[in-house]
């Protein structure tokens, strides 16, 4: 949207804090200028509420700057549509919104009262969110799935709809895999398994990185690349530290965007080989598309939002979960596979690219302001 004239403004929170030691109890307000995460040629404002690093804390001392930084953004900034992905912010955004008859766009990435990491707040985290699905101008959810579960939390029908997630297509082509492969020291016989993102302890790497290194002959050239930070990064530092681990477990953590194609380039296969939690039940990460559009084939654990979303045949192999990877993983290489799966990957997601997408969402968001405009 901004590479297309639109101004921007983005409110954040920093989820990080807790995987951080030594730092002030209180963070300031902060406010980041010319941010670009993805396009160089755009540059996005990033304004940081104050909060209290401390467990519980921060959710109450977030929910309560971040009500008064959207009103200050309302009154400053005068959006002609406001746009939320989270549960606190979203619900006082919806409120201070309506109040000045902006739109509010929710969109929906994930099942996100689930995600809370207190299992005591998952419930008031519930219907905080069935509330901001219930009087949000528009829910856009980015798969099937999550528009099934926000209309079961309440989402009108007629004001929800799905916009699948996009991918920039191009780059994903063009980029070279050679020169990453011999910076991390990867021999052209190695195959090269890839997991990028936030590494979740359900994510099933821990699971994986064991079987390749109990494999014996069979594994030894498997290789395990992952790029990204969270709680599984410091369980698979240790087996990292058995015999061979370190040459066989390749680990950066979060890279520019921009050098992420050419590690996908340097890949062979791809995961989200997940265990079966409630989270990822419903969710398509967006992972997945930028997987597949850089030609490679995916073990996927058989959850029911990737099977709705992807099918059968498109590229996507699944498996019951992590303890399955090596397994399969030999077996399409002795069938030859990998080519073929990759290619109809490719060829699944060449609708996805993100320019479609944001015209559809351009499209949505105009007719809303123009309709705010006109009054009821």
């Amino acid at each position: 949207m901004a590479q297309r004239g639109h101004e921007v403004r983005v409110i954040d929170f920093e989820i990080g804090w807790r995987d951080r030691d030594r730092q002030q109890r209180i963070a300031p307000r902060r406010v980041f200028a010319d941010v670009h995460k993805v396009c160089d040629d755009v540059s996005i404002t990033v304004v940081r509420p104050a909060f209290i690093r401390v467990p519980v804390l921060d959710y109450i001392s977030s929910a309560i700057s971040h009500s008064l930084e959207i009103r200050r953004q309302i009154r400053e900034f005068r959006p002609d549509v406001v746009v939320g992905l989270g549960i606190l912010n979203g619900f006082a955004g919806i409120r201070l919104s309506q109040r000045r008859r902006i739109p509010f766009v929710y969109y929906l990435i994930d099942t996100l009262h689930r995600l809370v990491p207190e299992p005591a707040f998952r419930g008031l985290s519930k219907v905080l969110e069935e509330s901001n699905l219930q009087r949000s101008s528009l829910v856009l959810s980015i798969n099937q799935s999550l528009h099934d579960y926000a209309l079961e939390m309440g989402a009108p029908e007629g004001r929800s709809r799905v916009l699948h997630a996009g991918v920039d297509l191009t780059q994903y082509t063009s980029a070279d895999g050679h020169r990453i492969r011999s910076e991390l020291g990867l021999a052209e016989g190695d195959l090269v398994l890839f997991f990028m993102g936030w590494m979740y302890p359900f994510s099933g790497l821990v699971e994986v990185a064991r079987a390749i290194l109990r494999g014996g002959p069979s594994t030894e050239n498997l290789k395990l690349l992952v790029v990204g930070k969270g709680p599984v990064w410091d369980g698979l530092q240790t087996l990292r530290k058995d015999k061979g681990g370190a040459e066989r477990i390749v680990m950066r953590e979060w890279l520019p965007y921009a050098q992420i194609p050419a590690y996908l380039a340097a890949s062979d296969i791809c995961l989200l080989a997940a265990l079966r939690d409630q989270v990822m039940q419903d969710i398509v990460p967006i992972k997945m598309y930028e997987y597949m559009a850089a030609g490679k084939p995916v073990l996927a654990t058989r959850l029911p939002g990737l099977v709705r979303e992807f099918g059968e045949g498109h590229g996507v192999v699944y498996v019951d979960g992590p303890e399955e990877v090596v397994p399969c993983t030999l077996e399409l290489l002795r069938e030859g596979l990998l080519a073929k799966l990759g290619a109809q990957a490719r060829a699944f997601v060449s609708g996805n690219d993100w320019q479609t997408i944001v015209d559809t969402f351009e499209n949505y968001v105009k007719g809303l302001v123009d309709r705010s405009e006109k009054g009821p």
